[in-house]
């Protein structure tokens, strides 16, 4: 009897070790063809935004980049002809695809605070007009452009001084340079950190964006803006300056703009239990749209660098 217990749990061992392979095979196949699936859905997305760029005019959320994609069966992207097996389209068919295309040009620029190593003037008025709105202290605010002067000043390898912080790569690094966990989860939905010096999109900027980026601007005003640009968006800042007449001495295209070069793209795949998700910022000059950087991982992990 002991033979045949010692035997059975011997058994049972290997047993359990080889189910415990295939499992782990199982899932790093699954998450490998995610990956691949969603590296073709952001060339999908590069695709739309170039064939905007062919167009010309301004970026607004009429346009069909601005249309999020509901989640969706991955068969129904795919032609049921010749080229596509039975069990391609079954599984195609078990694959739920979602995603959207956000302007980043609609959000503040952190990196507007600082311009040829001084604090920028127009771009600390326009954030301390938006800390003031969303009830976050002053402070950070200073303590947030002083450190990025300093991170600026030090450049990317931080060899400048030792004392300098770090320079962040993401809105979630932010911290680095003294905004609080709070402040930031309430800043994150309206700013943004993209390499250079970018100005707000008036198209497709939130009214609460609307109203810091422009001084004279009150809440109601921008909530109007917002309102009327639904039915006809602004070709020129000057379409924007007909509708608020008070603030058309503010706008200048060093701060504000009707077009936009970055944004950001979203997918989500999900293939039965495994759901991956991937953010992918591009830059878009003329007709060539490059990736800039792209985090991949699970719900919950958007601002740590999977790649």
């Amino acid at each position: 009897m002991l033979t045949v217990a010692l035997v059975a749990s011997m058994a049972a061992a290997a047993l359990w070790q080889q189910w415990r392979s295939v499992e782990v095979e199982a899932a790093e196949r699954s998450r490998t063809q995610s990956l691949w699936v969603l590296t073709g859905a952001l060339d999908w997305a590069r695709l739309i935004l170039r064939e905007d760029a062919r167009s010309g005019g301004a970026d607004h959320l009429g346009e069909p980049w601005a249309v999020p994609l509901e989640e969706a069966r991955l068969s129904t992207f795919l032609a049921a002809d010749k080229n596509n097996s039975a069990d391609t389209m079954d599984t195609a068919s078990q694959v739920f695809l979602s995603g959207a295309i956000s302007d980043l040009q609609g959000r503040m620029n952190v990196f507007n605070l600082v311009e040829n190593g001084k604090a920028s003037e127009p771009s600390v008025r326009a954030f301390a007009k938006l800390f003031v709105q969303l009830g976050l202290p002053r402070a950070e605010l200073t303590a947030l452009t002083e450190n990025l002067r300093l991170a600026l000043d030090a450049g990317p390898d931080n060899t400048a001084t030792r004392s300098a912080p770090l320079m962040p790569q993401r809105v979630g690094q932010l911290e680095w340079l003294g905004l609080s966990k709070r402040s930031l989860a309430i800043l994150r939905p309206f700013i943004t950190l993209l390499p250079v010096r970018t100005p707000v999109n008036l198209n497709t900027a939130s009214a609460p964006v609307l109203n810091a980026c422009i001084p004279v601007l009150d809440m109601a005003q921008a909530e109007r803006l917002v309102s009327n640009r639904q039915s006809t968006h602004f070709r020129t800042l000057g379409d924007a300056g007909k509708l608020a007449p008070e603030a058309a001495g503010d706008l200048n295209e060093n701060q504000h703009s009707v077009s936009s070069r970055f944004f950001e793209v979203h997918g989500r795949l999900r293939l039965e239990h495994t759901i991956v998700e991937e953010r992918s910022v591009v830059q878009r000059e003329g007709l060539v749209v490059k990736v800039l950087w792209r985090d991949r991982g699970t719900p919950g992990q958007a601002d740590a660098p999977l790649q």
